[in-house]
Formats: structure tokens, C-alpha cells, sequence
């Protein structure tokens, strides 16, 4: 028993003192300096084939090579360079029984030029008030059918979201361009029985460059077994413009997150004890599909990652309160008890997503690498049911708590630490289908 109780002391000591060495390691000030960069005005939002996104890829390559981390292999800098294909609209003309739809009424998902003159061409449904349109939009998607899909006005403010998701076109890899042959069309307004309808959406293409920004700390025992630590550090640009302003400074969404990826990298190059390889990465286009991290899926072997700690929106306390964060997928793997297993004696906790209706497991980066069988999950504080500055011209680095961003950063270091070092390894996660 006296040994026993020799040993929870000591590991409260050695928590005690991980938690000292990480508070100093890891400065609160130093974090402002990083998520007040990202998310200034000068960032233009970050939009993805946009200056602004140039202009943070340029800025976080900087950290890198302040901090002294490494090209991934094949790289000659951090960029992870690829091109996509991007279509956008210019002509998108709707009329339902001989009366021309609005514009503002009006989205449509597809990748090619299309022209629907008959009835027969698309099936027709109806998106009614007692429905839930997320859940059927999702449904359309995947349904691979031809759709006119007419919205009741009650899901005006979520079909406004649909339609910001597709004003500006669509973007693909090389080898799936002008594979979507299911098109769908959404129209905003209350129809009785539709007779007729005619659709005419014509696009134009062009290649765009890509750019992940990675870097690495090789390991020192365990070099060809990888930790991913990421972020996305694009957002949604310019947008339609509320009180005046213009700019979705995306400080939550996901300056928050990349900040912490920097933050780590700076942390665990201090440290310089890693067994496991650490790659630190920045995703692009995670706004408009992800995209960035699908291509880094592509280029890494996914049976030497071991580990994904995607991070996404921290910047506001959790429903669960100060010093806690929740995990997705948390049931997926072991991955969520290892770290907090290794936050036993400190008071931050983790937990399982409160908000499974949300699919967030599939709503950001950390699903192109559970696709694959990592156990990849996100890491987020946010009340996304009731956060009201999500996508909006509002998050902007005053909206948020930057004390804690400070201590789930820290948090994350001393979560990861038995990962890092090699001793625990979280099982693996079923392939995903979607």
C-alpha cells in the first residue's frame, strides 16, 4: 500500500510538473501573436485560389522556419503543391411552369454545363416545413440522381447557406472532372403541382494551384511511425457584407487551429525528444470540400500515421465549461481515453461530442484520414448548435477567449505526449464508406 501510495504521489508530481514546463513553453501572448496575424484584415478572409490564402501560407512558412522544422520527403520547401480544377458559373437560368425563378432563388451543385428542357430529365421533390433540410440535402447528395429540389421559405437562412456554397462554383481533382452527372437544383419558394420546368447552367474551367503547408520533426527512435498535428488555414473570404464589414476573418474557424499547430510545433521542438516522426500541417480548401487534406491522404502512407489530432475551432469555452474540449468520433477508437489518460492530474477533460446530429466526425479534415483507418479525430471547444458568429463577418479575433485557446493547446501537448513518445498507440478505426 505505502508503495502504491509512493507512486500516485510521484505521478502527481510528474503531472505537476509536465503542466509547469508546457505553461512556460507554450505563452499566452505568443498564441495572440500567432491567431492576431491570421485573422487580420490584411488576410482577406483567407478564400482559397485568393491572395489572402497566398498571404497566411507565406506567413506560416515563416513559423516554420523560425521554429526549424524539416520539408516533408519530396518536398523542397513546406508547401505540398497540387492543382484542382475549378468551375465556375456563367449563366444559371431556372423557370418552373413558365415563370423565370429569381436569381437570389436559385443554387445549383454541378461540376459540368447542363441543360434540362423536359420533366423527364431531373426527378422533382419537395423539401416541406415539417422536414429537416440538412438531413435531406445530405440524402440528395448521395443519392446520385438528378434533382429540381424546392425549398419551403421556412429554410430560407440555411438554403442562403446552400447557395453561398455554390455561387462560386465547384472544384475537383484532375481525374474527376465532369464526373458529377447528377446535378441538383435548389429553388427557394412555395410551388403547387409543377408542370413544366426548364434549367440551363452553363460553366467555365481552369486549373488553380493548391498548396498544404507541412512540416516535420523526424523521430529519434520510431522515424517511419507519424503523428499528424493540423488545422485548416483557409476560410470563407469576402462574403455578403453585415454592418458594414466584408471580411470572414475565420479567427475560430480555423485560425484557432492553426495557431495551435504552430504552438505544438514550437512546443515539441523544444522538447526535441519525439520518438515518433511529427508532421505539423496546414490544410487548404477544407471550406470547400476538403481538399488539402484529401491530396495529403493521397501522399502519406496511412499504415505508418498511428495518430491525428486535427484541431477546429477553439477559441470559446465548451458546453462543458472552462478546461475541457470535446473529441469526434470519440467512440472509434481508444484515442480520446489515451489523452486523458495523460491529463490525470491536471483539470482539463475531454469528451465525447455532445453533437452527433451535427456529423461533425465528417465536417472537417480529420475524415480523409479515417477514411483510410487512422484514428484521426477532431479536437474543438465549440457550442456549434448555438454559435452565432460561425461563418459570419463576426468571428474575428475580439469574439474570442485567446486564455482558452492558451490551455487546450496546452492540454493537447500533454495529452499527446505517450503518443509521441511511442509508449501508446491507438487502435485503429474502421475504414470509413463516405
Amino acid at each position: 500500500m505505502k508503495k502504491l501510495i509512493t507512486a500516485i504521489t510521484l505521478l502527481i508530481i510528474a503531472s505537476g510538473s509536465f503542466a509547469q514546463d508546457v505553461n512556460k513553453m507554450i505563452k499566452q501572448d505568443d498564441v495572440e501573436r500567432i491567431i492576431k496575424t491570421l485573422s487580420a484584415d490584411d488576410m482577406q478572409g483567407r478564400a482559397t485560389f485568393t491572395p489572402g490564402i497566398e498571404k497566411a501560407a507565406q506567413f506560416i512558412e515563416g513559423e516554420y522556419t523560425q521554429i526549424g522544422l524539416k520539408p516533408m520527403e519530396g518536398n523542397t520547401g513546406y508547401r505540398q503543391n497540387f492543382s484542382m480544377i475549378k468551375t465556375k458559373p456563367v449563366k444559371t437560368e431556372v423557370s418552373i411552369n413558365g415563370t423565370n425563378i429569381a436569381p437570389e432563388n436559385i443554387a445549383v451543385s454541378g461540376g459540368a454545363t447542363f441543360s434540362w428542357a423536359s420533366a423527364t430529365d431531373a426527378e422533382v421533390v419537395k423539401v416541406t416545413p415539417d422536414e429537416d433540410l440538412r438531413k435531406e440535402y445530405m440524402g440528395y447528395l448521395k443519392s446520385g440522381k438528378k434533382m429540381l429540389v424546392l425549398v419551403d421559405p421556412k429554410f430560407a437562412d440555411l438554403f442562403n447557406k446552400i447557395q453561398s456554397r455554390y455561387k462560386n462554383g465547384s472544384v475537383s481533382f484532375k481525374d474527376k472532372v465532369n464526373n458529377n452527372t447528377s446535378p441538383l437544383v435548389f429553388v427557394l419558394g412555395t410551388f403547387d403541382d409543377v408542370k413544366s420546368f426548364t434549367v440551363n447552367y452553363e460553366v467555365k474551367s481552369e486549373e488553380l494551384p493548391l498548396f498544404n503547408v507541412a512540416g516535420i520533426i523526424p523521430g529519434k527512435t520510431k522515424p517511419n511511425e507519424y503523428v499528424v498535428f493540423s488545422g485548416h488555414y483557409d476560410h470563407l473570404g469576402i462574403i455578403k457584407p453585415m454592418e458594414g464589414d466584408s471580411i470572414a476573418n475565420g479567427a475560430d474557424d480555423d485560425a484557432s487551429g492553426t495557431t495551435a499547430v504552430i504552438s505544438l510545433a514550437k512546443y515539441y521542438k523544444k522538447l526535441d525528444n519525439n520518438a515518433r516522426t511529427l508532421i505539423f500541417v496546414a490544410f487548404t480548401a477544407e471550406e470547400i470540400g476538403e481538399y488539402g487534406s484529401q491530396h495529403f491522404a493521397k501522399t502519406v502512407d496511412p499504415d505508418k500515421v498511428v495518430a491525428m489530432f486535427n484541431i477546429e475551432m477553439i477559441g470559446k469555452a465548451s458546453k462543458f465549461g472552462q478546461n475541457s474540449a470535446f473529441i469526434t468520433g470519440f467512440e472509434r477508437s481508444d484515442f480520446g481515453t489515451i489523452l486523458q489518460k495523460n491529463l490525470e492530474g491536471t483539470a482539463f477533460k475531454f469528451y465525447p461530442d455532445p453533437y452527433p446530429e451535427q456529423d461533425l466526425f465528417y465536417r472537417s479534415d480529420n475524415a480523409s484520414l479515417a477514411r483510410v483507418g487512422v484514428p484521426a479525430h477532431t479536437i474543438s471547444t465549440d457550442q456549434i448548435d448555438i454559435d452565432k458568429y460561425y461563418h459570419t463577418v463576426k468571428d474575428e479575433l475580439s469574439t474570442l477567449d485567446v486564455a482558452n485557446i492558451t490551455s487546450t493547446i496546452r492540454a493537447i501537448a500533454l495529452s499527446s505526449r505517450t503518443i509521441v513518445s511511442g509508449v501508446d498507440t491507438p487502435k485503429r478505426v474502421a475504414k470509413l464508406e463516405r
